[in-house]
């Protein structure tokens, strides 16, 4: 993994393994065109990146293992991610996420140990929020950070909702096999914001 941060004197972050330079404007307009941002003005997004650390990850790293401390979240800038769950069986592949993916967000409010692993599957470059860096904002009384748990409410309550139609349509299920797999699926998806 390389780090780096955007440095407000050059507007760029230092060039790592995958030669990538992203200006301070790269960054702003690629969180306004993502869900998790979209509602903030660019006064806001500037707010936020002097405490985004960029980090690179070669393809078979991992981002966190399941049952590490949940201290920051992540958006998918480039690349793309797996989710790994652990099991009897071993580590089984929930999903996969693409760009403006975010995960790891719960962590930012309730310091929870990670649900599962992320790993990427190819060369990614990942947008890291500290726990800490964010608790500052939201002591410091910036609305952003107030925007931002806003918009983490309207996405987890609509992931409940869709959580308690999909569970209530596995009680119809005829099968096992069916609600086995819609069961998997259900904690696969939750797994990836924790």
């Amino acid at each position: 993994m390389t780090k780096g941060s955007v440095d407000p004197a050059n507007s760029t972050c230092p060039e790592g393994t995958m030669e990538t330079k992203i200006t301070r404007e790269r960054l702003i307009t690629f969180l306004l065109e993502t869900p998790m941002f979209e509602n903030l003005d660019p006064s806001e997004i500037m707010e936020i990146i002097h405490i985004v650390d960029i980090e690179q990850f070669q393809a078979g790293e991992t981002v966190f293992n399941e049952g590490d401390v949940g201290d920051a979240w992540f958006v998918l800038y480039r690349g793309a991610v797996e989710v790994l769950k652990s099991g009897d069986a071993g580590e089984k592949k929930i999903t996969e996420l693409g760009p403006q993916a975010c995960f790891g967000e719960i962590s930012i409010l309730d310091g929870s140990p990670r649900s599962a692993t992320i790993r990427a599957t190819e060369d990614s470059i990942v947008f890291r929020v500290t726990r800490d860096s964010f608790a500052e904002l939201i002591n410091d009384d910036h609305l952003v950070a107030y925007k931002l748990i806003h918009q983490m409410a309207i996405l987890l309550a609509e992931r409940q909702r869709t959580t308690t139609y999909r569970l209530s349509e596995l009680l119809k299920a005829a099968g096992l096999e069916d609600v086995h797999s819609g069961i998997r699926n259900i904690v696969g998806e939750s797994s990836v914001r924790e």
